[in-house]
């Protein structure tokens, strides 16, 4: 027993000791004394592409230009639409679609795995521009047309956001090598069906690992990005109508810290009252014993939401339409775009 004893103590004494008690130097710490080398020279004639920087410095983005006082800016409020339902359909000007909180490259994976358990194969399948088409498929019901539909995948308006679309083409069976896709669903009601049942199976699914690499620009560029001009004033820049940006930043204008105070569509103005909600706030016997919760807000920002082009553009101003520190614009207009969907 003694010498089990011993031999234990003598384990825990070396693991203590580390490798300097066997004479070997601790290296952990030397990539504190690192110094930068020049740059490998390759040859003129040679490929250079295979030889890069390790860890290479990216550029500033213009952007940062919070830190421009040096100083730390507070942490952008979570979004509001992060704990809200992970699926649903919406529905605007005519076009319905599955809003789901997670990204294209998860979403693509996912609604091909439905469509095959469904007996519903792709006949085609494009990850760059985000597009399943099904193989016509017939119905018990209808005993005279084949079916098929078209899947748009694309990114959502929300942050790591997807939106399903879908176009529905029947055509009389024998004469489908004929029949040209519609520019609206032959049948809405085989539309929303497929809908549906696309929206309930991704709603009941509870892991969302499986990553499509093909899919991860699938549907092109975001459609909302914040924009920062090296000379002019920062805006969030919509590749929507005007009456969806409407309606999202109207929606945005409520939450994350925001008050929607008035608004007037035609003017394209949205009047709110923004509170930092990382402020002090009253305790519970200062709101139980006589805080006014009837308080009525005073507007001290105004939104400006106007069509530029093809895309819509969306500004924050003063409540007299004056213009605003540069960084503290773009905080603003990062929590109004955080919260759009």
């Amino acid at each position: 027993m003694k010498s089990l004893i011993s031999a234990l103590n003598i384990t825990v004494i070396l693991s203590l000791s580390g490798c300097g008690w066997l004479g070997l130097r601790d290296r952990s710490n030397d990539y504190l004394l690192a110094e930068e080398t020049e740059a490998t020279t390759i040859p003129a004639g040679l490929d250079r592409s295979v030889v890069g920087q390790i860890y290479p410095i990216p550029q500033i983005p213009s952007e940062s230009v919070e830190l421009v006082a040096f100083e730390a800016p507070r942490p952008q409020p979570a979004s509001v639409n992060t704990f809200e339902q992970l699926v649903k359909i919406q529905s605007l000007e005519g076009r319905r679609w599955v809003l789901i909180n997670i990204p294209p490259s998860e979403v693509w994976p996912r609604v091909r795995n439905v469509l095959n358990r469904s007996g519903v194969p792709a006949a085609l399948a494009e990850g760059s521009s985000g597009i399943i088409e099904t193989v016509w498929v017939k119905f018990n019901s209808d005993e005279e047309n084949s079916h098929r539909f078209r899947f748009q995948i694309s990114p959502g308006v929300q942050l790591n956001s997807s939106e399903i679309s879908l176009l529905h083409n029947q055509a009389v069976r024998s004469e489908e090598e004929q029949a040209e896709w519609p520019q609206a669903s032959d049948s809405d009601k085989r539309e929303k069906e497929m809908l549906s049942m696309v929206a309930n199976d991704l709603a009941g699914a509870t892991n969302y690992a499986s990553v499509s690499l093909l899919a991860q620009d699938i549907g092109g560029e975001a459609k909302v990005t914040v924009v920062t001009p090296e000379v002019a004033d920062p805006f969030i820049q919509a590749k929507l109508s005007f009456d969806r940006a409407w309606a999202s930043i109207l929606y945005s204008a409520d939450r994350g810290g925001y008050s929607l105070v008035d608004h007037n569509r035609s003017e394209g103005a949205i009047y709110v009252n923004y509170t930092d909600q990382l402020a002090d706030k009253p305790g519970f016997f200062a709101r139980w014993f006589g805080e006014d919760s009837d308080e009525i807000l005073e507007v001290n920002y105004r939104v400006l939401v106007q069509v530029v082009g093809a895309d819509v553009e969306v500004r924050i101003v003063g409540p007299e339409a004056e213009g605003l520190d540069r960084a503290q614009a773009l905080r603003l207009l990062k929590i109004l775009r955080n919260n759009m969907s």
